[in-house]
């Protein structure tokens, strides 16, 4: 296991350096941050003093190499647009993209696994025809169309839930949580279900396969000729090998969930890093994009160790040793 973790280690090393050089050549190739800080009508010195200032007139791999010893101690330096740090601006929007992602996961895994499962048991049933039918519009559906809609029927047609921004919100240390209120808890609701969707219907396929596949094998047969209960075998035996593939899944889709709710953050102006990300990007606010990016492929990074090391502990064949064959 130590052994594991070290592995993992270096190899999340090596990604967060490449990921690093990504986002540096942005400063290199997307505009002048000079330009962007002086204007163009600044003076040829002004320039000049403004470079030496910044060290972009030392060496590329000078340079390079204070963006990694910075970018380590979590320093991006001052927004383009803004004029504030960057890590003020992540830390501001953070909470509200994390638990934004958080809620619609577990509203995903909480209804999309039981689905899953159903439609897998009970085949050909009508609940089953009628999930696999839901599950297929929620992946056809792009995520801004589903936003859309549940804005018009729930916010404007029946004015249940509100249609913007992140309700009332409650300062818990450097955090600030809606998920401690009554209206923080109503503000999410549709952008957390808008968010999930595509997730739930993933899930709940990835399940169903899995499960039909599972009950299938050979020591699900021995397990039936031993005179087991039906729930003992589907729910003891043939979930806990389906989880192997749902936590991949799961895992990698909660990075995807934090990085890739852009669309919805920007539909519901909900105030996260998604929408931190699209200003910068309209205003080409460099600093903001390279931060965004190492933090996500950290959150990535992140996020795959801990599926790997759940792996152990989900499936037993994972542990054995040299000496059982593995």
């Amino acid at each position: 296991m130590f052994a594991f973790i070290i592995r993992r280690l270096i190899q999340a090393i090596v990604v967060m350096v490449a990921v690093a050089f990504i986002a540096f050549m942005l400063f290199q190739y997307v505009g002048d941050p000079v330009v962007f800080l002086l204007g163009q009508d600044a003076r040829p010195d002004q320039i000049r003093q403004l470079r030496i200032d910044l060290g972009l007139d030392q060496p590329f791999f000078v340079q390079f190499w204070h963006f990694l010893v910075n970018a380590a101690q979590g320093e991006f330096g001052l927004s383009l647009r803004q004029g504030a740090k960057v890590s003020r601006l992540i830390s501001e929007r953070l909470p509200a993209t994390f638990e934004l992602a958080i809620v619609a996961a577990l509203l995903a895994l909480l209804v999309g696994v039981p689905m899953g499962v159903y439609a897998a048991l009970k085949r050909g049933r009508f609940m089953s025809q009628v999930f696999m039918t839901i599950s297929l519009i929620g992946v056809s559906l792009p995520t801004f169309l589903i936003g859309i809609l549940l804005i018009l029927v729930f916010a404007v047609w029946l004015g249940w839930f509100p249609s913007f921004g992140r309700g009332d919100v409650v300062q818990v240390g450097w955090w600030r949580s809606g998920l401690l209120t009554v209206d923080g808890w109503h503000h999410i609701v549709l952008p957390a279900v808008t968010l999930a969707v595509f997730q739930l219907t993933l899930i709940m396929r990835l399940v169903r396969a899995e499960m039909l596949e599972v009950l299938r094998t050979d020591y699900i047969k021995f397990a039936r000729a031993r005179g087991l209960s039906d729930n003992a075998i589907h729910f003891g035996h043939a979930l806990k090998n389906t989880l192997v593939p749902v936590m991949t899944i799961t895992g990698l889709q909660l990075g995807g969930l934090i990085a890739f709710a852009i669309i919805t953050e920007t539909v519901f102006q909900w105030p996260g890093m998604g929408l931190l990300f699209i200003q910068a990007v309209t205003f080409a606010d460099i600093p903001v994009m390279a931060a965004y990016l190492c933090l996500i492929a950290l959150i990535f990074v992140v996020i795959n160790l801990v599926v790997d090391l759940l792996y152990f502990l989900v499936d037993p064949r994972l542990r054995v040793g040299p000496a059982g064959g593995h």
